[in-house]
């Protein structure tokens, strides 16, 4: 199971961090976050490896967001700086069902477990 939390209302030029709380055996894959504007197609955000060692970012957020995990806790994190109203989106956290995955990955059809989605709204 996956929960992400964190979204909200913010204003451009601000921040927010979403965190993603994964159960059981799926805290051991790597994971990703996928967002979808509405009236748009799924996005790929970022994604990173089991050991955190390798991430992978959207040319639109790099510089921007930054993704982590704390394996302990079986959390992973998007930290979103300078927000633009274009990022404006339902961000889903997604798992990619690989055991101690250390390849993130890029693609929508490469994640097994999906989480509910938490919205985040960047006014202008």
């Amino acid at each position: 199971q996956l929960q992400a939390s964190g979204g909200g209302l913010v204003q451009a030029g601000g921040s927010l961090r979403l965190s993603c709380a994964a159960s059981g055996r799926i805290s051991m894959y790597g994971m990703g976050w996928i967002r979808q504007a509405p009236g748009k197609e799924r996005e790929f955000v970022a994604a990173i490896s089991w050991s955190g060692g390798s991430t992978l970012y959207a040319d639109s957020v790099t510089g921007r967001f930054t993704i982590s995990r704390d394996n302990a806790k079986s959390t992973v994190y998007l930290q979103m700086n300078s927000l633009k109203p274009e990022d404006t989106a339902v961000y889903y956290c997604a798992a990619d069902g690989v055991f101690r995955s250390d390849t993130p990955k890029r693609y929508e059809s490469e994640y097994k477990y999906w989480g509910q989605g938490t919205l985040v709204t960047v006014s202008s």
